[in-house]
């Protein structure tokens, strides 16, 4: 029986990339499908037949590098966009998000759009929420490194009496960014929650789908019960069109398999040096190297050594494969692909 699913997310292309690919699943399933999402993306959605809907807020401007700059900032980035991106809009995202699942017969969001268990609990509709990376479960028996103190990694031989009592320290802190959203909790007539909305509230009740492979983290005892390991979901063709650019097919076919150097989309719009260095490390190794540099970076450094060429974009599932190794940030967007197509020549990926 054909459903009427809504899938809301916001974020990098890391963030719409697998609800893209769910959604065509379901929709090759024969359900009625829409992606709701920030109105950037619109072009990108359409091209793939599904349909749009915009939801506030719209993305940063990505071209502005002291925005992006406090966007990404390792201590203080997830605070800025919680605190002065979602929260400041959540009534808007929460009117948007009412309106698209009006008549649907499914929810399914991101952890970052918190408006949608406000939406859940206040018109009934089931909801499934999507976690991308283990860092969301905030887990004691398996932690995460944290942005914000990734020394801790260093002191995980200590166990959960230790990090219960931070994590729940964390949570505790966190929670005061969540003000208003219980405000707009209360102004619907919603029971009082007690858990933190930030941490806690983004898991649905109903279903958590933990869209990554074991290969990153395993079960654990404190995540959500209702929680299905699915492996990562993947979709990572650029504005409808598939396939590598004859460019870099060209590239890829005249010589032994490069290094692929590559940053997220969110990552590579504060790249630094990043791009010079690694075109260095190529060199000095004497090896051919692509380096994937986005649209509209200006991350191309001014000299490429020979066998290094600069590329906006290309499909991680089409070019890993024929890559020695792979250089990136530990994004989950590149994890996602490199745990399906490992470098054959190398037999791993390098994360940097």
């Amino acid at each position: 029986m054909s459903r009427r699913v809504v899938f809301n997310t916001f974020g990098s292309l890391g963030d719409l990339h697998p609800h893209l690919g769910i959604a065509l699943g379901m929709r090759d399933r024969g359900h009625d499908v829409t992606l709701a999402t920030a109105e950037v993306y619109r072009e990108k959605v359409e091209a793939t037949g599904i349909r749009f809907e915009p939801i506030r807020p719209d993305l940063p401007d990505r071209k502005d590098p002291e925005v992006m700059a406090r966007v990404m900032d390792e201590r203080n980035g997830p605070e800025t966009i919680v605190k002065e991106l979602m929260m400041p809009t959540l009534r808007q995202t929460y009117e948007d998000l009412f309106r698209v699942t009006q008549g649907a017969d499914l929810l399914v969001s991101h952890v970052i759009p918190y408006a949608a268990q406000l939406v859940a609990d206040k018109t009934g509709i089931p909801w499934a929420s999507i976690n991308p990376a283990p860092l969301c479960f905030f887990s004691s028996h398996d932690p995460s490194v944290l942005p914000l103190v990734p020394g801790l990694d260093r002191l995980r031989f200590l166990g959960r009496g230790f990090f219960g009592p931070f994590l729940w320290l964390a949570k505790r802190t966190t929670k005061s960014w969540s003000h208003d959203w219980r405000t707009l909790r209360a102004e619907l007539g919603l029971p009082a929650y007690n858990g933190n909305p930030i941490t806690d509230g983004i898991h649905s009740p109903q279903l958590v789908l933990a869209i990554f492979s074991r290969l990153l983290a395993e079960p654990q005892p404190d995540w959500p019960v209702n929680t299905k390991m699915t492996g990562f979901p993947y979709y990572d063709q650029d504005d409808g069109c598939s396939g590598l650019a004859p460019e870099l097919k060209e590239f890829l076919d005249a010589g032994e398999p490069p290094i692929v150097f590559t940053l997220g989309s969110a990552a590579v719009q504060t790249a630094g040096n990043f791009y010079d260095v690694s075109a260095r490390a190529a060199e000095r190794l004497g090896r051919r190297a692509i380096l994937l540099v986005g649209k509209e970076t200006g991350n191309t450094p001014e000299r490429l050594p020979p066998g290094v060429i600069a590329c906006d974009y290309a499909p991680f599932t089409e070019l890993f494969p024929r890559a020695a190794a792979i250089v990136h940030q530990g994004g989950v967007g590149e994890d996602r692909s490199g745990d399906a197509f490992r470098a054959p020549h190398s037999g791993d990926a390098i994360l940097a």
